[in-house]
């Protein structure tokens, strides 16, 4: 089994101060295998937080980033093909078509992508999507009062269960959701 966080639309410092005192605590180094990141993580701070959680760090550039991360990212996970973009260059943004033909292009089985700081995951086309949110809930045109939330992906072998953590009302909620591969 293989532990993966993904995090993504950060934006710290210019929509928001930090990550959620809570959500630190949670994200302890060594238990975590690898780290997805939809991008945005805008300043160098954050990206080496995240490498010290795990030193295996991916991220698709997003918009606001500075850095010369790659705009889309093609990993092989178990016996699952895993895809990483911003979302940014997405018209419509968060489309379910788009995505899916996004997914289609890069021959992938699970899509996942930011943008839009509302955390989504649903199957479509036998494909599963995933949008983790901004884990520091900043703001965006998109979503004024974003919910700070992420996820953390167990895969083994062709099946993901997908917990999503979100800080509601200054509590930390838990939801699970699974993919099996055909």
């Amino acid at each position: 089994m293989t532990l993966i966080l993904v995090v993504g639309d950060m934006h710290i410092p210019q929509r928001a101060a930090d990550i959620p005192g809570k959500f630190r605590k949670l994200l302890v180094p060594g238990k975590i295998d690898q780290i997805l990141c939809t991008g945005n993580l805008t300043d160098r701070a954050t990206y080496e937080y995240l490498r010290n959680i795990t030193p295996q760090v991916h991220v698709a550039r997003g918009e606001y980033d500075e850095r010369t991360f790659p705009i889309s990212v093609r990993l092989e996970e178990q016996e699952l093909t895993v895809g990483l973009v911003n979302g940014h260059l997405m018209v419509p943004g968060g489309d379910v078509d788009t995505l899916a033909a996004t997914a289609r292009l890069m021959n992938v089985d699970v899509l996942v992508t930011g943008n839009t700081h509302r955390f989504e995951a649903y199957e479509e086309q036998g494909r599963f999507f995933i949008n983790p949110g901004s884990i520091t809930g900043a703001y965006s045109p998109l979503e004024m009062q974003s919910i700070p939330s992420f996820v953390l992906m167990e895969v083994k072998l062709r099946h993901v269960v997908a917990y999503v953590y979100q800080l509601v009302n200054d509590e930390v909620v838990v939801d699970r959701i699974e993919y099996k591969k055909e």
